[in-house]
């Protein structure tokens, strides 16, 4: 009798704790938006002692609830690159390389033909679809970005593309979504010629999310372009955005504008849009992550492009804002990327079929250490 009533208090005791846990996530359109205005608005740091020591706490939750402490060791294996393709000013490659043992981060690596003394560097996340590394807006970035002289890697979201160890939705996503990030820069700036004080992130989306929690955890990303996606009451739809309590804990809470705010001082573009949950940045988000820059007296290096009339996509016009940008802070060259006029040409570079961009294929096999099923992948994250 006394171990049946053991074992359900036991019962009682973990149904009690993932309950508690769950509570705790904040998923989706979590505040009204005149929640996540008023949220902001009751939260405007006096001083930057006031906000550093907030910073350091919405940090820390982040750490924690995405249980990142420690981080797991980097593996010593060599990254995998083939089937270089020498195009109009840049090349493009097909890599991939383990974040975790067994785990491996895939895409393409885009760098200028020109030879500077030293390169900037751009990591581009991208959000959900269908198979968006592939689509024209991530080739047309991550070329673009290479023909002004940044060596660009675009890569996959787990689950998508090449990286097919798992199924996206897995409950450590995010976790394992940030490490891979983590590694990303890593293997960015391990390349011959990278200068570790110009290196960028930028995506959209889901890759938006990626975008400014690298920026908030990760002081060597100097330059973020989060595109559509920072809101003061949308916390992000996915697993891979908000399914572990990184916005809560007890009485504790934030948001993704604070969160994004942890890159002040270094430079931060927001875009936006009126279609989507992005549609009151220039009014709500952006104005309160202003007064937090400038208490850095650097409220000049956060800036908004919006676009009223678009939807949620990384198109042609919130890329041609982000150029400039990225050009301005990472010292890049747009000269390279503009016609006679001055207007800039995304002619000059090349979409190439999926096929040209696969890692993994008959001739180029994922290793055989690869863990695959979510099971398997989630007992690594444990």
């Amino acid at each position: 009798m006394k171990r049946i009533i053991a074992l359900v208090t036991l019962a009682v005791l973990l149904l009690n704790t993932r309950t508690f846990a769950q509570a705790e996530l904040c998923q989706g359109a979590y505040f009204t938006e005149e929640q996540g205005a008023a949220f902001l608005e009751g939260r405007v740091p006096a001083s930057r002692a006031e906000w550093e020591k907030r910073a350091a706490q919405i940090r820390a939750n982040m750490l924690e609830g995405m249980d990142l402490l420690p981080l797991p060791p980097k593996p010593g294996s060599p990254p995998i690159i083939h089937s270089r393709r020498e195009m109009n000013g840049y090349t493009v490659e097909n890599v991939a390389f383990e974040s975790m043992p067994g785990i491996f981060v895939t895409g393409n690596l885009y760098r200028p033909t020109q030879k500077l003394t030293s390169y900037a560097a751009v990591l581009c996340p991208h959000g959900h679809g269908t198979d968006p590394r592939f689509t024209d807006p991530a080739q047309i970035r991550s070329a673009m970005m290479a023909r002004m002289g940044a060596i660009v890697l675009t890569v996959d979201m787990i689950g998508y593309g090449d990286s097919k160890q798992s199924e996206h939705k897995i409950p450590k996503a995010l976790k394992l979504q940030t490490i891979n990030g983590m590694r990303a820069l890593d293997y960015l700036l391990s390349l011959p010629g990278v200068d570790p004080e110009r290196v960028g992130v930028t995506g959209e989306s889901g890759g938006g999310t990626q975008t400014f929690i690298l920026a908030a955890l990760d002081e060597r990303v100097k330059v973020s372009v989060p595109c559509v996606m920072v809101s003061a009451h949308f916390f992000g739809g996915c697993v891979c955005e908000s399914g572990m309590p990184i916005h809560k804990k007890g009485d504790f809470q934030t948001n993704n504008v604070e969160i994004a705010a942890l890159a002040a001082p270094r430079p931060m573009l927001l875009i936006s849009d009126g279609g989507d949950w992005t549609a009151n940045v220039p009014n709500v988000e952006f104005p309160h992550i202003q007064k937090i820059y400038a208490l850095y007296d650097q409220k000049n290096k956060v800036e908004n492009a919006h676009f009223a009339d678009e939807k949620h996509d990384y198109g042609p016009s919130k890329r041609k804002a982000m150029y400039p940008f990225m050009a301005r802070y990472l010292k890049l060259d747009l000269g390279q990327i503009t016609d006679a006029s001055g207007a800039i040409d995304e002619n000059l570079v090349k979409v190439l079929p999926r096929a040209d961009l696969e890692v993994f294929t008959a001739a180029h096999p994922r290793p055989d250490r690869a863990i695959v099923g979510g099971e398997a992948v989630m007992g690594l994250l444990k």
